[in-house]
């Protein structure tokens, strides 16, 4: 398994932005309303990751051992994560591109504004937890060699 890369993130928050800026300028009226609060989820989600990531770290510090599957795991939970926090991040822009026209003129839509707002900056929060997990799972031998750069000589 390799580490995030950045286009990765990139490619699920396109996906993300054009589906959901799709759902919502064409099918708007049929969709429920959103509750402010759906996207705090992924904020709890990182936290738990936070914490995680803190824990991994000052036991690789300290020297203590790992269990590697342990740490394999963590850095999929990771993985996974930021890959979803920006799918989410790209959804809740595409929702907000959709509703930022229709707010002034519906007051659903300036609901469902503030929602989508709560939700990207969760998402946002959710992928730097998750970067930094996934940071934190690297050896320090890891950390010190750049893995973009290969030897050519």
């Amino acid at each position: 398994m390799h580490f995030t890369r950045p286009r990765e993130l990139v490619i699920a928050g396109l996906v993300g932005v054009v589906l959901a800026y799709l759902a919502f300028e064409f099918a708007y009226n049929s969709l429920p309303r959103m509750p402010l609060y759906a996207g705090v989820t992924l904020l709890v989600l990182a936290l738990i990751e936070t914490v995680l990531a803190f824990a991994i770290r000052s036991r690789i510090r300290s020297g203590q051992l790992l269990g590697a599957i342990g740490v394999a795991r963590a850095v999929a939970l990771a993985k996974a994560s930021s890959v979803l926090g920006a799918l989410m991040l790209g959804a809740w822009l595409g929702a907000i591109g959709a509703l930022v026209p229709r707010a002034s003129e519906v007051t659903a839509a300036a609901s469902d504004l503030r929602a989508a707002i709560i939700g990207a900056i969760s998402a946002a929060v959710l992928i730097a937890a998750a970067l930094w997990l996934e940071q934190c799972c690297r050896t320090p031998k890891q950390r010190d060699q750049d893995p973009d750069r290969h030897s050519t000589g």
